[in-house]
């Protein structure tokens, strides 16, 4: 049984690719219609030319002036701005910390309690009530974000 079938394949090989051949080659009309395509190298500058010519003439993509002013976009632009001021204290009181001991500026506990104590009352009452309120808006638009992302809150 299996050496007829590989005597049949066998077979059907050369017919499969004499069909192969004939359906290869181009016919007269199909030769009269090849068209002839022409490159030309540039330098990188005239390429960058082309490019910025060609994004020049491109429609500008929507911005906000399409959209209808929300009220929502203010609390989503308050969250952002407060978790980039959180986290830019944050990162600016690391590399402090960090580069404290290299420039011979003490940043351990000691130093930053006294350094606290000799701040004015209204001072330390302001900076802990914006640090306070910064960070709790920012928890609390989280945890409203991620419920919008859930679909639970329309």
């Amino acid at each position: 049984m299996i050496a007829s079938r590989v005597g049949l394949i066998a077979r059907r090989q050369p017919l499969a690719a004499s069909r192969l051949v004939s359906q290869s080659r181009a016919t007269p009309l199909a030769r009269q219609l090849v068209r002839s395509i022409q490159t030309e190298s540039l330098p990188p500058s005239a390429a960058t030319d082309i490019l910025n010519a060609q994004r020049v003439k491109r429609p500008s993509s929507p911005h906000f002036t399409i959209y209808q002013p929300q009220i929502t976009w203010l609390g989503s632009i308050a969250n952002r701005m407060t978790g980039g001021v959180l986290s830019g204290g944050l990162y600016l009181f690391a590399l402090a910390y960090l580069a404290g001991p290299v420039v011979g500026v003490p940043v351990d506990s000691a130093h930053v309690v006294d350094f606290v104590a000799g701040l004015p009352e209204w001072f330390k009452y302001t900076v802990k009530g914006a640090l306070g309120m910064s960070f709790s808006f920012h928890s609390w638009n989280g945890i409203r974000h991620l419920l919008w992302d859930a679909g639970r809150c329309e």
